[in-house]
């Protein structure tokens, strides 16, 4: 159980009660330990300012409320990790769709669970991020995902047994979770790697095993981060050092025009109708693909190793029709 939910439950079972609980009842049905116990109750009585005695007489705790008080209420809004979770996606959403995100103690609060770049309606997550398609729904995660959720508005470290799509390769981390993303379907967690000393990217359905620990996660600003992740194109990290230069087709060019492939693309109209867009990027994998969903109606002008990553693809492409033909 969360902490965040013990404190609630233990408000939700003395808020109930006219008599005293005693301590063994209250651990029974908290599922903790006495120490955890008068943790989430030194929570109660300082930080939240709850009436919480122990009534010797009676052998357990209560509340004390004043005369003339019929009941005590946690002060602001109180919601389980799992509710975060719920409404920062939904937060997410409109922000998406309305392009500015909410405002007040919730939306301050919620902004550490996500980003989003600039991007037109119904676009979610970094830049470069392809349309949403209706009928398509928002993934789970899987299994680690409220953990490394809860660990992201906690700011705690993270030890996780991580397995790379890519490479395949196993391996164990300790991670400081900075910032949750939802980009193409998928969930991300944006993390400092202990262990490479350097900021990397998880897709949280990877995430094998999860431990929250007790160390306080390390903070990198928001400026680096957006540097860091922002630059370059798509999911892959790391300062731009290349410009893609694409041509695309008078036909394909009403539609290409008013997409957003990245917060500092550049693009015209050029005199036959056709229209260039110059994307910045570090890795070519996913713009690759974006470029290939494009088929004959693009023509990619510069750097040569992208045109021949491109030409790659469509040999390669060709050559397994050709072996089945």
């Amino acid at each position: 159980m969360d902490k965040f939910d013990r404190i609630f439950q233990l408000h939700a079972i003395l808020a109930a009660r006219k008599t005293p609980i005693p301590l063994e009842d209250l651990t029974a049905r908290l599922e903790c330990s006495k120490a955890t116990l008068h943790r989430a109750i030194d929570v109660l009585k300082d930080t939240l300012r709850a009436p919480v005695v122990f009534d010797a007489q009676g052998g357990g705790y209560r509340y004390a409320l004043a005369t003339g008080v019929s009941a005590f209420e946690l002060p602001g809004l109180w919601f389980t990790p799992a509710e975060l979770q719920a409404l920062a996606v939904m937060q997410r959403l409109l922000k998406g769709c309305r392009g500015r995100p909410p405002h007040g103690t919730f939306g301050a609060a919620i902004q550490a669970l996500g980003r989003a770049h600039a991007a037109p309606p119904i676009k979610l997550g970094r830049s470069g991020e392809s349309p949403a398609i209706p009928g398509h729904c928002l993934t789970t995660g899987g299994p680690a995902f409220q953990t490394a959720a809860s660990a992201t508005l906690q700011r705690k470290q993270l030890w996780i047994e991580y397995h790379a799509r890519g490479t395949d390769e196993h391996s164990e981390r300790t991670i400081s979770p900075q910032r949750v993303t939802h980009y193409r379907e998928s969930w991300y967690l944006d993390a400092w790697d202990e262990g490479k000393q350097a900021l990397r990217c998880f897709a949280i359905d990877r995430i094998l095993r999860v431990t929250l620990l007790t160390q306080s996660a390390v903070d990198v600003s928001e400026t680096a981060l957006d540097a860091h992740y922002a630059s370059a194109y798509g999911i892959f990290g790391g300062e731009a050092d290349k410009t893609a230069v694409l041509r695309f087709t008078r036909e394909r060019a009403q539609w290409v025009a008013d997409e957003v492939w990245h917060p500092e693309q550049e693009g015209k109209r050029l005199e036959d109708g056709s229209y260039e867009l110059r994307i910045p990027y570090r890795d070519h994998r996913e713009l690759v693909m974006d470029i290939l969903r494009h088929g004959p109606h693009v023509l990619v002008i510069e750097p040569q190793s992208l045109i021949d990553e491109v030409k790659n693809q469509l040999a390669g492409a060709l050559g397994r029709y050709s072996q089945n033909s």
